[in-house]
């Protein structure tokens, strides 16, 4: 049995139509899928990603208009980052990011990496990363009129960040159990505190694959806070119903609690949580967004699963209409 990487990162967001603005208008992703949370079908599910929302690229939204905002802690998620082929390409982010209002910190450099990082609409902190060792310089000189191929954020997902009261412990459920390869242990460079440590496993495969965590003493940084501006949770690959099961039946030996198989209709998936109650999911690799609409026409529809459709007039109603900017377009 193989992870394969991550599959996708769900947050919750205030406002579907200022989340697509950014996503689709600012970052220029193609907005690939809407439709509702299938737990709470009166709320949307916004799906964000490469030209087919790909494993590893795609970005998720509830709608979570009433709920207040979140907090980070141990148990949640830091940020999570997204990959650019070059530092030329990073440096025409950051000049387009700031010329559009954002403020953006960076580029740092670590372990290889350089990077910029920066918050969206409700505040979830994003960060565009390259390998590109020849990065350099801190700003681009001319203004950005289009996201050209250089600044393509079609390799999805670089790493997502979360926050461990125990690293060892953490290590034991990715290393051990799920088959993560540790590759680095060092320092947390975003983190003010420099005694703060940080490991990072690695999938042998796949699009998106690292994850990484801080350490941080639950009774000084608190517990994570669900809500607004939040990660819900993160999934990574595994490639088809029968590993999937597989998986389930590893997870439920190692006495550790797993949801049953559930039908998302774009992919199946499980739950379990890690150590410190942080919800992940395993997540199929299809059938894909394409099973309901044309490639050519991803996101343009309300789309439900079948055992929703007979409350598709109940359902629209409930929802506000959102528009979809061109992309790469501020509306």
């Amino acid at each position: 049995m193989t992870v394969l990487g991550l599959h996708h990162i769900t947050l919750g967001c205030s406002d579907a139509q200022k989340t697509i603005d950014f996503y689709v208008g600012v970052l220029g992703l193609r907005f690939v899928k809407r439709t509702v949370n299938f737990d709470d079908p009166t709320t949307y599910h916004l799906y964000f990603g490469d030209e087919l929302g790909n494993p590893g690229t795609a970005v998720t939204f509830f709608e979570w208009g009433r709920m207040p905002h979140g907090h980070p802690g141990v148990g949640g998620t830091h940020h999570f980052a997204l990959g650019v082929k070059s530092g030329a390409g990073m440096l025409r982010w950051k000049r387009r990011l700031t010329d559009n209002g954002l403020t953006v910190d960076g580029p740092a450099k670590y372990d290889g990496l350089s990077e910029i990082c920066f918050r969206d609409p409700d505040g979830v902190i994003l960060k565009i990363v390259t390998e590109d060792a020849s990065a350099s310089g801190d700003v681009w000189s001319e203004p950005i009129t289009e996201i050209d191929a250089e600044m393509a954020l079609d390799q999805g997902m670089h790493h997502v960040t979360a926050i461990s009261s125990n690293l060892e412990r953490t290590n034991a459920f990715y290393s051990d159990l799920l088959g993560l390869k540790r590759i680095s242990e060092g320092s947390a460079p975003d983190d003010p505190d420099p005694e703060t440590r940080q490991w990072v496993w690695q999938a042998e495969v796949g699009q998106g694959r690292q994850i990484r965590y801080f350490e941080k003493d639950p009774h000084k940084s608190g517990r994570a806070r669900i809500g607004v501006g939040q990660t819900h949770h993160f999934a990574f690959v595994v490639p088809d119903d029968d590993s999937q099961r597989q998986w389930r039946d590893r997870l439920l030996r190692a006495g550790i609690p797993v949801s049953p198989v559930m039908d998302r209709m774009y992919f199946k998936s499980i739950y379990t949580r890690d150590p410190d109650g942080h919800v992940m999911e395993l997540a199929t690799a299809g059938p894909g967004f394409a099973v309901d609409e044309d490639p050519a026409h991803l996101g343009e529809d309300l789309k439900l699963p079948p055992w929703l459709e007979a409350d598709r007039p109940m359902i629209a109603s409930a929802l506000r209409s959102v528009t979809i900017p061109s992309q790469g377009q501020i509306r």
